[in-house]
């Protein structure tokens, strides 16, 4: 151990912790923490944390691996073969796979609600297959916007906390709920669980038994990885067709023609943000990837992103940390090799606006578009419903650069736009040229709040500005 090593531990030490106990938080928020102590334990605690890392929900795995160990010379003898990691298959009941599609066929308003478990699963394409045979709209989560393309003839939109209005409708008014791939996280299902599992069937399938019935209870189980269940159901319900669902599917749309995500915010001034994110979807088909940051612009994205068939809608949830997007669009051109854009905030984008050096330096194909309104959008609206609008720190004490400048400091192309008029010469100019990056800047309004929003402690289908919340958020 070098002079620097020991250095570090004695700061480690002096702050309380034991290098053991580094481990040991580490795994408290992941799926588990090893420390590699010689080259000979290296291949084998490689291998198993590949294997956990893959094994069941995939999930982070830590694996500390001291200096001196990671100087050694390893022959290939002691490679390690990720081929017998262990693959994590769960594989269903099929009598409960078959009971779980007689549930739905026998509902009058069925549907299927998809999370990002699908994705993190790689069962995309077998989702992709079940659906047209079911014939049951599919409503999704956050994670899940580009499940389905925007167009699918089955997609009906986004729910949760801030879902399409007409989607967490029908949600609430569904009889049959078939859960693939989600948590049932109260921001998807309100915090009202009770309300949530009333007066309807609810199928879960989760790989953790742990998580079926956690939050709302009453859910049929079926234990098993997406893949093999949706491998089972294709072929359960390629015997028995499932009935027309017309009807259902013609009171969904009267519920979209009724409350259109454009006109949440009817009358806003200058640009509405949901009307914006539709043209910028017309205007972005070169690109692989939308990749969105963290705040009120992330869900009027999800809100209102057309995302077709052969793109990507990628964003950080849960624990989701503003100044993700610009890092991550690297990460997308560098793996697709096709432009992608960047939906950030004015404060989110500050947190990682130094990788525009990056982008300029590669000549990266990012088209990034910072939707300004001059301050912490999503925590400001939140002071307005809970704290009589004492925008402190948000609002009051808070500013940011004009980004437009800041691009060109870094050699980048960019544009300002600040009217409707502005938008269609705007996002022309942006795609000019498909592959070279340019920035452009939307400013908005300060107190555009996003709409719809569940009113916290109400059912999903009562929604704030038409609802109030009758409880202050936790979470």
């Amino acid at each position: 151990m070098n002079r620097e090593e020991r250095k570090g531990n004695r700061k480690i030490r002096q702050l309380g912790f034991q290098e053991t106990d580094i481990v040991a938080m580490a795994g408290s928020i992941t799926k588990a923490a090893w420390r590699v102590n010689t080259g000979e334990e290296l291949p084998e605690l490689l291998a198993r944390a590949f294997a956990c890392a893959t094994a069941g929900r995939p999930g982070p795995v830590l694996l500390d691996i001291p200096m001196d160990v990671q100087r050694l010379d390893l022959s290939r003898d002691t490679a390690w073969d990720l081929s017998t990691c262990a693959t994590g298959r769960i594989c269903p009941d099929e009598t409960a796979v078959r009971e779980a599609l007689d549930l739905v066929r026998r509902a009058n308003r069925p549907l299927v609600l998809v999370g990002g478990g699908i994705r993190s699963a790689r069962a995309v394409k077998q989702l992709r297959n079940l659906v047209p045979l079911l014939g049951v709209p599919v409503v999704h989560s956050l994670m899940a916007v580009d499940v389905l393309a925007y167009d699918a003839p089955l997609r009906v939109g986004m729910i949760g906390s801030y879902g399409n209005r007409w989607a967490n409708t029908a949600m609430g008014t569904s009889d049959c709920l078939l859960v693939l791939g989600s948590r049932l996280d109260v921001r998807q299902t309100g915090a009202d669980t009770a309300a949530f599992g009333s007066g309807r069937a609810i199928v879960h399938v989760d790989c953790e038994p742990g998580e079926i019935n956690n939050r709302v209870a009453g859910c049929k189980a079926v234990v098993s990885t997406l893949p093999e269940f949706l491998e089972c159901a294709i072929h359960a319900a390629t015997e028995h067709p499932f009935p027309d669902r017309t009807e259902w599917w013609s009171e969904i749309r009267r519920w979209k023609s009724q409350w259109p995500d454009t006109a949440e915010l009817a009358g806003v001034p200058g640009i509405n943000p949901n009307v914006f994110m539709h043209q910028l979807s017309a205007q972005s088909r070169h690109a692989a990837a939308y990749v969105v940051d963290v705040g009120q612009h992330q869900m009027w994205a999800a809100q209102s992103i057309d995302v077709h068939l052969e793109q990507r809608f990628i964003t950080s949830g849960g624990m989701g940390s503003m100044g993700f997007a610009l890092p991550a669009a690297i990460g997308a051109v560098l793996s697709t090799g096709r432009p992608a854009v960047v939906i950030a905030g004015d404060a989110g984008f500050q947190c990682n606006l130094q990788e525009l050096q990056t982008v300029a330096r590669n000549r990266l194909p990012i088209k990034v578009v910072i939707v300004n309104n001059l301050c912490h959008g999503m925590v400001r609206q939140f002071q307005e419903s809970y704290f009589d609008g004492r925008y402190q720190s948000t609002l009051w004490g808070y500013d940011a650069p004009d980004f437009s400048r800041v691009a060109c400091g870094y050699g980048l192309e960019a544009r300002t736009i600040k009217t409707p008029d502005q938008i269609d010469d705007a996002l022309q100019w942006l795609w000019r040229s498909p592959h070279e990056p340019a920035l452009l800047q939307v400013m908005i309004d300060t107190y555009a709040n996003t709409y719809p929003k569940i009113a916290f402690g109400r059912p999903v289908t009562e929604m704030e500005p038409f609802v109030k919340p009758i409880a202050m958020e936790s979470t």
